[in-house]
């Protein structure tokens, strides 16, 4: 799988080339500045980026603007964001075009090279990997919208867990439920999201994109 990988601190960025090939990734670029993330994205265009919010020359959004310059040019390419900071707006703007392939972890709660791993190879195949925190605040304003309204406090309980990459099998342990359980709330969020019947991991990414969006009915 091949990676461009953007953070400006050399061990940081090192550590993080040495953890990604050592799991059979590929880094086709490992960049520290907002511009140079930018060109290597446009040239590479790797099945997946890691990028760090705050990037020289200026450190303060270089990481992100760039993210979403190249996923404007290239629709749909997976981007794993890795930050000590949550920049909400930026959040959903990655967001906002509903295609998943979206990742927000914050560097200070990712507490093992499994997690992390799982979490790249999660977003690359599409789907999300959503730290709790940069949840709750994408989801501060978003609970009274329609038709996440519609869902029960349970439903939306399990729909963060969702966003967070947990199987349902992972949320029934969390949650202290049977994964029958689950089951009966993921498919009652689907319902009340109106997501026709599809595939399951695609109707999962869906109601996710909806949930942390505030999708309006």
């Amino acid at each position: 799988m091949r990676v461009v990988l953007a953070e400006d601190l050399y061990l940081l960025r090192d550590g993080l080339v040495r953890l990604l090939e050592a799991h059979g990734f590929e880094i086709v670029a490992a960049v520290e500045s907002g511009p140079e993330l930018l060109k290597a994205l446009l040239d590479e265009r790797p099945q997946v980026a890691v990028v760090d919010v705050r990037l020289p020359p200026t450190f303060t959004d270089e990481g992100l603007q760039a993210a979403l310059v190249a996923r404007r040019s290239i629709p749909g390419l997976p981007v794993l964001v890795l930050s000590q900071h949550v920049e909400q707006l930026y959040a959903r703007e990655l967001l906002a075009d509903g295609t998943g392939g979206v990742g927000y972890l914050l560097k200070d709660r990712v507490f093992n090279s499994a997690q992390f791993v799982d979490a790249v190879r999660r977003v690359a195949a599409g789907g999300t990997a959503m730290d709790p925190d940069v949840i709750a605040k994408l989801m501060a304003s978003n609970a009274r919208h329609e038709p996440l309204g519609r869902l029960s406090p349970r439903e939306r309980e399990v729909l963060g867990l969702m966003a967070e990459g947990r199987s349902n099998a992972a949320i029934a342990q969390r949650l202290f439920l049977s994964e029958s359980a689950v089951a009966k709330h993921t498919a009652s969020i689907f319902a009340k999201l109106d997501l026709a019947v599809s595939d399951d991991d695609n109707r999962r990414v869906l109601a996710v994109l909806a949930y942390l969006n505030g999708t309006r009915g």
